[in-house]
């Protein structure tokens, strides 16, 4: 399980990239890599992945087919940052909202909205997971727990503190990129099982 709040960037220093495969290894802060483990979770821009080898602070990971084909994650670069945090552990503060690590799909930034304090990423809305996208909502975006604060028929808008920026990658990102996509799964309880309802109602 994750929290949704960044502990910090990694960089990725190796790729091995094989058919429908990748062998990714990333430099993570040493503050960060205490009481590593084989087996351990981590997810990289809110991708839950498996601890394969490491060496200090550079950690390797396995990607299969499905990890690469549902992330953005099999068109990383070496010199490439993702946002991290390792799995919560029973008794850490739940700061932002539980996460799975499982990646619905990626959307794409369609704006990015600048002032000197505020930092406005606009989003596109598709059709698939449109209905779990609702105002105030909670989503997981490269990993980030964030809040929705404008949602239109075809995109959605959130806000992000000089805080955020700067712990994660969302500083750096341009219009265009894609970014991992989590739907925060009590929403998805909901409006399934509201939808359900209607659905045998309008058969009765």
């Amino acid at each position: 399980m994750f929290t949704g709040i960044v502990q910090g960037r990694a960089r990725v220093v190796a790729i091995e990239r094989h058919h429908e495969f990748m062998r990714l290894t990333l430099a993570f802060p040493e503050a960060c890599c205490d009481n590593l483990q084989t087996g351990a979770s981590i997810a990289l821009n809110g991708t839950c992945l498996t601890v394969t080898q490491f060496n200090a602070n550079q950690i390797s990971f396995d990607l299969i087919a499905a990890t690469l084909s549902t992330t953005n994650l099999g068109v990383l670069n070496v010199g490439d940052h993702v946002n991290f945090e390792r799995a919560a552990r029973v008794g850490d503060e739940i700061g932002g909202h539980t996460m799975s690590g499982h990646i619905f799909q990626t959307v794409k930034i369609l704006t990015i909205e600048r002032s000197e304090d505020n930092c406005v990423i606009w989003f596109e809305r598709p059709a698939p997971i449109a209905r779990y996208l609702l105002p105030k909502g909670f989503v997981g975006l490269n990993g980030c727990s964030l809040t929705l604060a404008q949602v239109e028929p075809d995109r959605f808008c959130v806000y992000l503190i000089p805080e955020t920026l700067r712990m994660t990658t969302f500083g750096a990102l341009t219009e265009g990129t894609d970014i991992n996509v989590e739907i925060d799964p009590q929403t998805q309880a909901i409006v399934d099982t509201v939808e359900r309802y209607l659905t045998e109602r309008q058969q009765l």
